[in-house]
């Protein structure tokens, strides 16, 4: 975040090595004041609010003194296709009136507002101009917390959430009307890497692990680390490692030059998420039973890695995405280039 609202000022690639570092432990991004969703909401707020919301929302937000949530995804429609929303807000004299379903709304016990996408058009000219984006105070009558959704990986703050009759003041519309999508799509850009880059921290702790292991642990007749089989998972482990850095820092460097990064962000973002989940399971093979126990904090990390792979889009959306984007620049121009990278190689 820029100073004048309380940041640093640090840019995404800056970004990447603090939230890198920050990944290796469970708390270090709370620590820090840059963990989901607040980090991405304060991207939203910067850009998409007016100054008065700026002040009330977004300062107290930068300082640490308040949490927020994120209240899009819904249990009747597919979370990818925002399109699909079915919460409402009708205008009513000076406020809107919201009725709706959500559920996985990460952060929202304790949150003292949301930032909540509703469709207000029934008959946009393109699907992607139906829903507006909306400040809601917590607590508010009408915004009822139904219960703590339990995960693989136990409970985590992922609320379900019934709306009714919310009223929401107009002067508590986040942007224009029928730019909830925009709103949602600009969010999500910079969160995704975000998540990203966090996820390389644990990745490179579930390496040091493995490597520690396979150099203090003894078995017929020689250390792990001497045999073959280890040393491929370390090699394989390492070499993912590498490319989830450069992916990362490319398009964060993308980002912070104001080129265009969407292509790079889902790639980025498909191949970390999978290659946390590989590098973290080779770890527990290498620990064995240790690793599978709650001794270790392997166990903890092989739960939450399947949720990488589809939180902020599916795996398979970010490769149909990339599969058009690709199609489309050969269509385009004759190579693929721009589409790989748009780097001079």
């Amino acid at each position: 975040m820029p100073e004048e609202v309380g940041g640093m000022g640090l840019g995404h690639v800056a970004m990447a090595a603090v939230s890198a570092e920050a990944g290796k432990t469970r708390f270090g991004p709370f620590a820090l004041n840059a963990h989901a969703p607040d980090a991405g909401n304060m991207h939203t707020l910067l850009h998409w609010a007016t100054p008065e919301q700026k002040e009330k929302y977004l300062r107290p937000l930068c300082k640490g003194a308040v949490r927020s949530c994120f209240a899009m995804t819904e249990p009747d429609v597919a979370g990818s296709d925002p399109t699909l929303i079915q919460t409402k807000a009708v205008e009513k004299d000076d406020h809107w009136l919201v009725n709706g379903h959500k559920w996985f709304i990460s952060g929202a016990a304790g949150a003292k507002f949301a930032i909540l996408i509703a469709r207000t058009e029934e008959d946009p000219e393109v699907p992607q101009a139906c829903n507006t984006g909306f400040l809601v105070d917590i607590p508010s009558e009408g915004w009822d917390i139904l219960r703590d959704i339990e995960t693989m990986s136990g409970s985590h703050n992922h609320a379900e959430i019934r709306i009714t009759n919310l009223k929401v003041p107009k002067e508590n519309m986040l942007g224009d009307r029928g730019q909830g999508h925009r709103l949602g799509q600009y969010r999500l850009g910079p969160a995704r890497l975000a998540h990203c880059m966090r996820w390389i921290g644990q990745a490179e702790v579930a390496l040091n692990m493995m490597v520690d292991r396979s150099l203090n642990r003894f078995s017929h007749g020689s250390l792990l680390g001497e045999k073959q089989g280890i040393q491929w998972m370390i090699a394989d482990s390492t070499m993912e490692l590498y490319q989830s850095k450069l992916m990362v820092l490319h398009a964060a460097y993308k980002i912070d030059k104001g080129l265009d990064f969407k292509s790079e962000v889902s790639m980025a973002k498909h191949f970390v998420a999978n290659a946390l989940g590989r590098i973290v399971d080779r770890a527990i093979q290498v620990h064995g039973a240790l690793g599978y126990s709650t001794d270790s904090p392997l166990s903890g990390m092989a739960t939450q890695a399947p949720w990488a792979r589809f939180a902020d889009g599916a795996d398979e959306i970010h490769q149909w995405r990339i599969a058009q984007r690709t199609i489309e620049a050969y269509t385009k121009t004759g190579s693929v280039s721009s589409a790989a990278g748009d780097m001079p190689l």
